[in-house]
């Protein structure tokens, strides 16, 4: 078991707001972790520090046995490389196909040959089921295809760990599904990752383990099979969140 991420005692402010209060998260190669929780808890900051997109005040973040908190700006670059992130409003270029938008950053950040790039984007928009789409403008797609194909584009660059913040909450209730199949998959096949989301089926399929946090900080954190059981003792703060999910 090859622990690829270890972020321990993570603190993030904004100004005089505390956002994140000493968060540890630990993350072995080929486990999927859910992170839950009311909005405003600190989870999207979160992702966005291990992804370096923002600077944490202290703490420690381990990702491949590296402390990459202390990498320099010009570092920050390649880490992410191998670090892919999905956003809430798929972040596709408009001016660009489905295939181009997949290809464009290993042809830009790696020098990869254009026909390579495009066949493997090929083969990756056929992975997240859009083998049809691939000549087709993000304005021409549903959000459940767009954020597939921001999926494929992760993919693209063979991300060691898959960062997906809340990738369903801005989709129709009808394309939430085939988003989540995918993610389901790829967790399936091995890939490591965190996955912030309100979708508590997904947690309970798809998880290694459940991660929910309130406050800025862990409150619980467990497998799925016991985050989920009814006869659990669970925190307080926990329970009552479920409770009203359940709702």
């Amino acid at each position: 078991m090859t622990v690829i991420l270890d972020a321990t005692a993570i603190h993030k402010s904004y100004g005089t707001l505390h956002v994140l209060r000493g968060v540890d998260l630990r993350v072995v190669r080929g486990e999927c972790h859910c992170i839950i929780g009311p909005s405003g808890s600190g989870k999207s900051t979160l992702l966005r520090c291990l992804n370096l997109l923002e600077p944490i005040q202290d703490g420690r973040i381990l990702f491949e046995g590296r402390d990459i908190a202390a990498a320099t700006r010009r570092e920050a670059p390649g880490i992410r490389e191998r670090i892919g992130m999905v956003f809430q409003n798929f972040e596709l270029f408009q001016h660009l196909s489905a295939l181009d938008n997949v290809a464009l950053a290993p042809v830009r950040v790696r020098g990869e040959a254009k026909a390579r790039a495009r066949e493997r984007a090929a083969a990756l928009l056929a992975k997240v089921h859009l083998p049809d789409k691939l000549d087709s403008f993000p304005d021409e797609l549903s959000g459940g295809q767009q954020q597939r194909v921001a999926i494929a584009r992760a993919l693209a660059m063979d991300p060691a760990l898959m960062l997906y913040d809340e990738p369903t909450s801005a989709l129709d209730p009808e394309t939430v599904g085939e988003v989540l199949q995918v993610m389901q998959e790829l967790a399936e096949e091995g890939m490591t990752s965190i996955v912030v989301t309100h979708e508590m089926g997904f947690a309970r399929r798809a998880a290694d383990h459940v991660v929910f946090m309130d406050e800025g900080k862990v409150v619980h954190a467990a497998p799925p099979e016991e985050f989920f059981a009814p006869d659990t003792p669970l925190p307080d703060r926990l329970a009552r969140f479920l409770g009203r999910i359940a709702h």
